[in-house]
């Protein structure tokens, strides 16, 4: 049975939500929103399955960033030595010695091979220069780039499940939150206030059931929001917020965390 159409206000906020997982645009949130009944966890899973599959066209960012490593590569090759697809002994040193300042006599060196995936010690593929330069760039911009970490972030939920199950064990959850509220990652905190230990110690107290999607989706829009706003002014008791992210304002609100107290850093809030 097909849902009813949701009021304006509230597919403004649905595009939003889709708009922030994915960098689409709100053209194409609201067309995967309603082929998905309006329900916005589904459409964006519709929405990666298709990309993933080859369905939609590679953003224009990721096909400018392999543009751009493709002509990378062609500077190191030298024309007359080197094949199209690959650089060899001569100019693979020299991208190792000079480029990465990597010691060629030590372990360093097979890092690097392996990282590029290196058929030999003096060969280095195109294919494998763009896979490992790709991986070390989003690497170094998890922590900066909203939409990857969101990508990532949402990712986890997926990768962290036991096959069959349709939630993360609130342990696994704490250890994955541990990880990506982490650099390289996101850091959970602002000037004012670190919120990830609060987060970990209010479900450590209160939370015995598992993580569903909703909840993990929710708590990184709660978290980038509480960066902005340490007053938990965004928060309301009629807000679209799950139950946990209630329940942990109030726990803060009861330990003096949020209103005009948040401006005031207590280091034994954690």
């Amino acid at each position: 049975m097909a849902s009813a159409a949701p009021s304006a206000a509230r597919l403004r906020d649905m595009v939003l939500e889709f708009t922030s997982f994915t960098g689409a645009t709100e053209r194409v949130a609201a067309k995967f929103i309603k082929a998905s009944n309006y329900a916005v966890n589904e459409a964006v899973d519709e929405y990666f399955h298709q990309k993933d599959t080859g369905a939609l066209p590679a953003p224009t960012s990721a096909a400018a960033l392999v543009a751009q490593l493709n002509s990378m590569f062609d500077d190191l090759r030298d024309p007359d030595a080197d094949p199209k697809n690959c650089i060899e002994l001569t100019s693979t040193l020299n991208y190792l010695k000079h480029e990465l300042k990597i010691n060629v006599e030590n372990a360093e060196l097979m890092v690097v091979l392996e990282l590029l995936q290196a058929p030999s010690i003096g060969e280095i593929t195109r294919e494998g220069y763009e896979h490992a330069s790709y991986v070390l760039r989003l690497n170094k911009a998890l922590g900066k780039d909203a939409v990857l970490f969101r990508r990532v972030y949402r990712h986890a939920f997926v990768a962290g499940r036991e096959r069959d199950q349709k939630a993360l064990s609130v342990e696994n959850a704490l250890v994955f939150w541990d990880m990506l509220f982490a650099q390289p990652g996101m850091l959970w905190k602002n000037a004012n206030r670190d919120w990830l230990p609060l987060w970990k110690s209010f479900l450590t107290e209160k939370w015995t059931r598992s993580v569903n999607r909703d909840m993990w989706n929710m708590t990184l829009q709660f978290a980038l929001k509480s960066m902005e706003d340490d007053s938990l002014s965004f928060w309301s008791e009629d807000g679209a917020w799950p139950s946990v992210i209630d329940d942990f304002v109030q726990w803060c609100k009861s330990k003096g965390i949020g209103g005009s107290q948040a401006m005031e850093v207590d280091d034994n809030d954690a």
